[in-house]
């Protein structure tokens, strides 16, 4: 597999490939790209877009990048570049890096087009598929926009060379897609762990995603299911400052316990999963009080309440609405008080 179409203007693309789509009015292209491996391949990418004036803007690392201050910057970076609305701005690092570039993109002239160039296991799988972009103001992703890059460049020898602590903290959203529509991803981490092959269950990571995205591209209805585990996941992240996948991890074990206590799904197996992969399975000096307030200004709250995605079963997503006693039963069990 060496591309995956989402849509008729927007693709993933794996390998080592070209970076842009062909535009004949295209003038520039502004890389926003976060500190060290990024920014490098940043300069080695502008220098291949030949023709081209060429912009390389450094984002601060993992979360700050994610910051209002941030995207003022950038705005006013691209205003000295005069990028235009025919041009490019291109996202090259973490899934912070790729938010932020895509919102940026989203509302700079009212939208010019984007490209991804992930470089973390979770970027890859998760933040840069499916044109969910944005930036965090008083919680997580509250200020966004959907904005569908036209390219998502994949190197799956770059992901395949990540330290092992990038590769843990990926390894929560990977897992997730496998949870949701893929049990060869939940086997492979379950048998081999960490050295589960980058280059079989990221291709069917992404495909998982692209597969709900494609059906509903604006979360109207299937596409919530990619929040497993983000209800509480996004709560922890923002009051703990955890890293997004370990987030996401505690978040997938109080998922586990409500699916227990409404479907009889085995919470247990899934909680040990994760503590196998060395992730968290609980956070410790976090407010049950101050998660709640956060999980009722989520963007996933309707007027009926909070909707969170639970299994069945692997494979078997759902989406519902829950009660703050389920809620906080939940929370209590990944250690909130």
């Amino acid at each position: 597999m060496d591309r995956i179409v989402l849509s008729e203007s927007s693709d993933v693309v794996f390998g080592r490939g070209d970076i842009l789509v062909d535009r004949p009015t295209r003038e520039a292209v502004a890389f926003l790209a976060q500190p060290g491996e990024p920014a490098r391949m940043a300069d080695d990418l502008g220098a291949s877009v030949a023709g081209l004036r060429t912009l390389v803007h450094l984002l601060p690392d993992r979360e700050e990048a994610k910051e209002l201050d941030t995207l003022g910057r950038v705005y006013d970076a691209l205003a000295e570049f005069n990028l235009g609305r025919h041009d490019t701005v291109v996202g090259v690092g973490g899934g912070a890096a790729t938010d932020l570039a895509g919102f940026a993109a989203a509302t700079w002239l009212r939208g010019v087009e984007s490209v991804l160039v992930p470089t973390t296991l979770l970027a890859a799988v998760d933040a840069a598929i499916g044109g969910k972009t944005g930036i965090n103001r008083k919680g997580k992703n509250l200020v966004g926009a959907f904005w569908l890059p036209s390219r998502v460049l994949v190197d799956l020898d770059v992901l395949a060379a990540l330290p092992e602590p990038l590769l843990r903290e990926g390894a929560a959203e990977t897992l997730k897609a496998g949870l949701l529509a893929d049990p060869s991803i939940v086997e492979a981490y379950a048998s081999r762990g960490l050295a589960a092959d980058i280059h079989e269950i990221v291709p069917r990571a992404i495909a998982v995603k692209v597969d709900v995205v494609r059906e509903d591209p604006t979360e109207q209805g299937r596409r919530a299911v990619l929040n497993l585990g983000h209800t509480v996941g996004h709560a922890v992240e923002y009051l703990a400052g955890l890293p997004h996948g370990h987030a996401v991890s505690v978040g997938l074990v109080a998922a586990g316990v409500v699916s227990h206590l409404r479907h009889g799904f085995d919470h247990r197996w899934l909680t040990d999963l994760l503590f196998s992969l060395g992730l968290p399975v609980a956070v410790a000096g976090v407010s049950l009080q101050a998660a709640l307030t956060l999980v009722a200004r989520d963007k996933k709250r309707t007027a009926d309440g909070v909707r969170m995605v639970l299994l069945r079963g692997v494979g078997e997503p759902v989406v519902e609405v829950v009660s703050q006693d389920e809620v906080e039963t939940a929370m209590r069990a990944v250690g909130l008080s």
